[in-house]
C-alpha cells in the first residue's frame, strides 16, 4: 500500500545505512529548518492492477500535491546502476583537479547556448553547474568519455517517469490521463538538466548555494548524493529541510502546473544552503516544461464566478524569457505572470 511517511534525520541515521547525511555545525545558525514531514509517494501503486490500491495511491497523490506541492518518489522505474553513473559521470566532469577547456568553452552567455557552465562563488550564490538543454533536442558534452552517453541514459529514464507522473497527476485532478500531457504536450516538451556541485571548498563565499526561487515547467525532479542543504518552504510558511529517502526523487511542482491548475496545484520556494555541510554535494535538477510554442493559461475547468483566473496567458518561451534571461536559464515568471487585484 502507498503511504505519505517522513524521513528525519534520526530516522535515516539509525534505520537506513545508504543515505548519506551532511553533517551539521553545531555554531549558531541563520538558515534553520524544520525536519517536518514531507509525503512520500510509492509510484508502482499509482499504476497497480489492484484499483483499491491505485485509488489509495491517487489519493496521497492529489494530497501531497494539493497540500504540500512537492514530494519524496520512491518505487519508481529507474535502475540503480542509472543513478551511479550519473553521480560517477557529474563528478568526474567536475574534477578539482583540473579546470580545462572541457569546461571553460560552455563558460560563454548568449541566447543560442545549448550548453552552459559556469562557476560562481559569491556571497548570493555558491555552486559549480552545469546545464543542458535535454528535450526534445539532447545536448551534453561529449568529455569525459562516455559523460554524453551517461547523461542521455539519464534523461530517457526520468523522462518515462515524469510522463506517467503526468497521467497520474491528470487523475487526482479528475480528468483522463492525457490531460496534463496535452495542456502542455509534453512529448515536445522543453528540459533543461542543472547538475550541480556544491561546497564546502576553500574558495566559497557564504552560506548560500542558491537563493531563493520557484522553477517554472510542469514538475522538477532531483536527485543527489548527498543530503543536506536543500531547503522547501511550506504553504504554511515554513522552512523544511529535504532528506530524500535512498534512490528516492525529489518531486517539486512547477509555476505552469500552477498556472494551468489556477493554484490548485502550487509550485513552492526553495533554496540551498551550504555552510553547514561538511562534504561536497552533487544534485541533479531537470525542469521538465511545456513545449516551448505552447500558450500556457488557467485551464477553463478551473475557472468560475468564484475562482476567476490568476494568471494571464503566455507561451512558455516568453515567460522562460520574461525576465531578460536565455531559455537555458529557465527563470521563473511566475509573479509577472500573476493577475494583480
Amino acid at each position: 500500500m502507498a503511504e505519505i511517511t517522513s524521513f528525519p534525520p534520526a530516522q535515516l541515521h539509525s534505520s537506513d545505512p545508504n543515505i548519506k547525511v551532511a553533517p551539521v555545525s553545531s555554531k549558531a545558525y541563520p538558515y534553520s529548518a524544520s525536519d517536518d514531514e514531507i509525503p512520500t509517494i510509492d509510484y508502482s501503486m499509482l499504476f497497480s492492477d489492484d484499483l483499491d490500491q491505485q485509488f489509495l495511491a491517487l489519493e496521497y497523490l492529489r494530497q501531497a500535491c494539493q497540500e504540500y506541492g512537492f514530494f519524496y518518489l520512491v518505487n519508481h522505474t529507474i535502475p540503480d546502476v542509472v543513478f551511479d553513473n550519473i553521480v560517477k559521470g557529474v563528478s568526474d566532469f567536475f574534477d578539482p583537479t583540473t579546470l580545462d577547456e572541457r569546461r571553460r568553452m560552455y563558460s560563454k552567455v548568449g541566447p543560442s547556448d545549448k550548453i552552459r557552465w559556469d562557476l560562481n562563488l559569491t556571497a548570493g550564490e555558491n555552486r559549480e553547474y552545469l546545464k543542458v538543454i535535454a528535450h526534445p533536442q539532447f545536448h551534453a558534452p561529449p568529455k569525459p568519455t562516455g559523460f554524453r552517453n551517461i547523461v542521455e541514459e539519464y534523461r530517457k529514464e526520468m523522462r518515462t517517469v515524469v510522463s506517467g507522473l503526468a497521467k497520474a497527476v491528470s487523475k487526482t485532478l479528475g480528468f483522463e490521463e492525457n490531460y496534463i500531457e496535452n495542456a502542455f504536450n509534453l512529448k515536445s516538451g522543453f528540459d533543461v538538466m542543472a547538475m550541480n556541485l556544491y561546497p564546502p571548498t576553500s574558495r566559497s563565499k557564504g552560506a548560500i548555494g542558491i537563493p531563493e526561487h520557484t522553477d517554472p515547467g510542469f514538475v522538477i525532479t532531483l536527485m543527489q548524493d548527498v543530503n543536506g542543504g536543500l531547503q522547501i518552504l511550506s504553504h504554511k510558511g515554513k522552512w523544511i529541510n529535504a532528506y530524500i529517502p535512498h534512490r528516492g526523487i525529489l518531486i517539486q511542482l512547477g509555476d505552469h502546473l500552477e498556472i494551468l491548475t489556477n493554484g490548485k496545484y502550487k509550485s513552492h520556494i526553495h533554496r540551498v544552503i551550504v555552510d553547514n555541510n561538511k562534504v561536497q554535494r552533487i544534485s541533479v535538477v531537470t525542469l521538465h516544461g511545456p513545449s516551448l510554442d505552447k500558450i500556457i493559461n488557467p485551464g477553463i475547468e478551473f475557472v468560475d464566478e468564484k475562482h476567476p483566473a490568476e494568471y494571464r496567458c503566455m507561451t512558455y518561451k516568453e515567460s522562460l524569457e520574461a525576465n531578460g534571461g536565455n531559455e537555458i536559464d529557465v527563470q521563473s515568471s511566475l509573479e509577472q505572470l500573476r493577475i494583480v487585484k
